[in-house]
């Protein structure tokens, strides 16, 4: 049983862990931790308790947004889901944290060399799955026969775009809210037989 201190203190590391995460999709990795220590309402000391540095902090932050999409997707690969489902809820995880991925893939070339191998680890872990079931789709006739890489790879350039060119597209709301369908549908009738 957890003594009231280790409740205190997993509390206070998910504070920081929400707030930083929140700071981030608004600000972008260029905000300090100074700032995310006043919106979390700890010291600044109290962030370096919980993480040692700031490369701790952001690998956490983005492994755990990468662990939440490589575990839905490892259920996936290993059941009968197809390759609909997987865009299904691909797309939905990417509406639900829109903000926060936009300045991941914007900023990530900015991000440490450590930091940028925690996403490059987990989006190598969700093109995995992907191909697993895309594969099973290739071999039951459903999709062309193309190189699986490169199919994961051109739904990710699709999705990227249309983030990348909010502004043009979609400037007053999420952009995937407003183009999922779309994009899904493009993207299965690209590669469907």
């Amino acid at each position: 049983m957890k003594s009231k201190r280790q409740i205190q203190k997993e509390s206070t590391r998910q504070k920081i862990i929400d707030t930083a995460y929140r700071i981030y999709a608004m600000e972008g990795f260029s905000a300090s931790t100074a700032r995310i220590a006043k919106e979390a309402g700890v010291s600044h000391g109290t962030v370096f308790a919980h993480f040692q540095s700031l490369n701790d902090l952001l690998e956490c932050i983005i492994g755990e947004f990468q662990i939440s999409l490589a575990t839905e997707f490892h259920d996936m690969g290993e059941s009968s889901a197809s390759v609909s489902d997987f865009l299904d809820a691909h797309l939905k995880i990417l509406m639900d944290h829109e903000e926060f991925y936009l300045r991941l893939i914007t900023e990530r070339s900015l991000l440490p060399e450590e930091v940028q191998y925690v996403y490059a680890d987990h989006q190598s872990a969700i093109a995995h799955h992907f191909n697993l079931l895309l594969s099973r789709e290739i071999k039951e006739g459903i999709v062309k026969e193309v190189p699986v890489h490169m199919l994961f790879n051109t739904w990710l350039g699709m999705i990227h775009y249309y983030l990348w060119n909010k502004d043009f597209f979609s400037p007053d709301e999420p952009v995937l809210a407003r183009y999922a369908g779309e994009l899904k549908h493009t993207f299965i009738s690209l590669i469907t037989k």
